[in-house]
């Protein structure tokens, strides 16, 4: 006699389309309801509770014996399941390209870095500075603007880039 873990329906057990269309009138509440609290969806359980049974009938013929249809039918949903979240999250790889972390608190804090540099300077050597290296005027068009000659905004720029080199270059 077979244990009950062991039980093993006859080869033929769901060949039949009555057989078949019984075992899915017993099974299909239990798995639709098993599938939506995996999926979270009503639809999505429901796709894959009607792919399981379709796969299941289409197998039919080559399984020799099926030791418990409704463990196999899980299975294959579950199965299912994992496939579609995995060609979800290949899709989603494929559209959506991650940008780098940015910090939005590190380009407020660098932006407050700049703004503290530049205040440091002489008024005419930020004015130079900003016009030429920021706004990429040249130093012809700087010089209108400051109404100074295009030699002394030069100028002004050098002195500004020296200040705000670091005299000391820190350990790293």
């Amino acid at each position: 006699m077979q244990a009950e873990s062991e039980f093993r329906l006859p080869p033929t057990a769901l060949s039949s389309a009555g057989e078949f269309a019984g075992f899915f009138d017993q099974e299909h509440a239990r798995l639709l309801k098993a599938l939506y609290f995996v999926t979270g969806s009503r639809e999505e359980a429901a796709d894959l509770m009607q792919e399981a049974f379709l796969k299941l009938w289409e197998r039919l013929d080559r399984l020799d014996h099926v030791e418990d249809p409704t463990a196999y039918l899980f299975r294959v949903a579950l199965n299912g399941f994992r496939m579609r979240a995995r060609a979800a999250r290949r899709a989603a790889a494929r559209i959506v390209t991650l940008k780098e972390g940015v910090d939005p608190f590190s380009e407020v804090e660098l932006r407050e870095d700049v703004r503290r540099m530049l205040l440091g300077l002489a008024p005419r050597q930020r004015a130079a500075v900003v016009l030429l290296d920021l706004y990429g005027y040249d130093s012809e068009e700087a010089g209108r603007i400051m109404g100074i000659r295009p030699s002394t905004v030069r100028a002004l720029a050098s002195q500004a880039r020296a200040a705000l080199r670091p005299t000391e270059v820190p350990d790293a």
